[in-house]
């Protein structure tokens, strides 16, 4: 007996076989590229939209062969003909050829339920299609009705349509006469403007020439007031040269020191009249001041028993104030010969925060300060050192204790 293919199959066998493919296919290893797609599918829809595909791909042997394994491991045993045949045919036992004609047999010996069906379905379109026509009649009915209303409507749109032809011509004679009128206020506007763009022209020529007299006016006077400063600056020169021929001639010496100077060496020699919170200010309030101030040994006079960071943090603000208030330049010098540590200090605006190098004392600092002085400057060390007040004092520096500094920045 020939082996029948899957086209010989009755119908409903075919569909068998295609089910129960559809039901294994994503067990199935490697199949082909027709079906791989359709095994993505839902389960209900396999067959239904891809029973194409798995029916010419079941014509190869090795696919059917896989589908057949999996058939024969997953499926029970079919309790219908077409389920046999099917089932037969995808796992080929031993004489699987008798079983499936077998099987063919009794699905063709059974009663097709289908032609009942037929009869039921041509009994029911037979009623779908009474129902259109009847559905088709009253359609025709609402289309006469509303054919017979759309007239009416049209009759009226055209009584309408002329009473707006007449309205148009109406407005179009008015929109003449309106455009008319615009043209006649353009061209009185266009005369407005022209007579103003002549007036902005003769007052802008008006204009250019005032600012022309304003110019020369101003240059004439910048050359009166260089002349007068040029004849100034002759005059000034010519008393320095007969100043200058006067010192030559008489033979001048050169001025040194100031009146001040004995008095500062008396005090400083002496040690009796110190100089109070009041000359420290007056100091302070003379032009250009310079205020050089020893840290250590102010801080540790006013807070002996403070760290040194506590002893410059409040040092920096007692200085604060009065730095803002005279508006004098400070240097306040920490001494640090012994170490290479330099803290950050917030210094308040107008002073400046000094650690001496490492192997120089803070007092060295201090006398080079006072001697990279001009002559004649005010400078003001407040220290209580006595060795570096003689020196600084021999510079030309003024020198305040400790106390008349501290009395002053806590009185302020």
């Amino acid at each position: 007996m020939s082996r029948p293919a899957l086209a010989d199959l009755p119908e409903p066998v075919r569909a068998r076989v295609v089910a129960l493919t559809a039901d294994v296919l994503p067990d199935v290893p490697k199949p082909p590229a027709p079906v791989r797609r359709v095994a993505t599918f839902a389960p209900a829809r396999r067959a239904k939209l891809g029973g194409t595909a798995i029916a010419e791909a079941l014509a190869d042997d090795d696919f059917r062969s896989h589908v057949g394994t999996q058939v024969a491991a997953r499926a029970g045993a079919a309790t219908d003909p077409a389920g046999e045949a099917a089932q037969a045919w995808l796992t080929r036992p031993e004489g699987w050829e008798d079983a499936v004609a077998e099987a063919v047999r009794r699905v063709a010996a059974q009663p097709d339920p289908a032609g009942d069906r037929a009869e039921r379905e041509v009994e029911r379109l037979r009623q779908r299609l009474a129902d259109a026509e009847q559905s088709v009649r009253e359609l025709k009915a609402a289309h006469r009705a509303q054919l017979d209303e759309m007239k009416g409507e049209n009759t009226t749109l055209r009584r309408k349509l002329g009473d707006t032809r007449v309205s148009e011509r109406e407005a179009r004679a008015a929109a003449e006469e309106a455009a008319a009128a615009q043209a006649k206020a353009e061209s009185a506007a266009d005369e407005r403007c022209a007579a103003l763009e002549k007036e902005n022209r003769r007052l802008r020529a008006q204009l250019e020439r005032v600012e022309s007299e304003v110019a020369q006016g101003r240059r004439d006077a910048r050359s009166e007031r260089d002349e007068a400063t040029l004849r100034a600056r002759v005059l000034l020169e010519t008393v320095i040269d007969a100043a200058n021929g006067l010192q030559r001639e008489l033979a001048l010496p050169q001025v040194s020191g100031s009146p001040g100077d004995r008095v500062q060496a008396d005090i400083a020699e002496s040690g009796q009249r110190v100089p109070s919170q009041a000359a420290l200010e007056q100091y302070l309030a003379m032009p250009r001041a310079r205020l050089v101030v020893d840290g250590y040994n102010v801080s540790k006079a006013a807070w002996p028993t403070s760290p040194l960071e506590a002893q410059r943090i409040r040092l920096m603000q007692a200085l604060a104030p009065l730095v803002a208030r005279t508006g004098a330049e400070t240097t306040v010098v920490f001494d640090a010969a012994d170490t290479d540590h330099r803290p950050p200090v917030n210094a308040p605006r107008g002073v400046r925060v000094l650690f001496s190098p490492r192997g120089v004392i803070a007092d060295d600092v201090i006398r080079d300060l006072v001697a990279a002085e001009p002559e004649g400057r005010v400078v003001v060390v407040v220290t209580a050192d006595q060795a570096v007040a003689r020196d600084v004092t021999r510079g030309g520096a003024r020198v305040v204790p400790p106390e008349a500094l501290l009395d002053l920045v806590t009185r302020s």
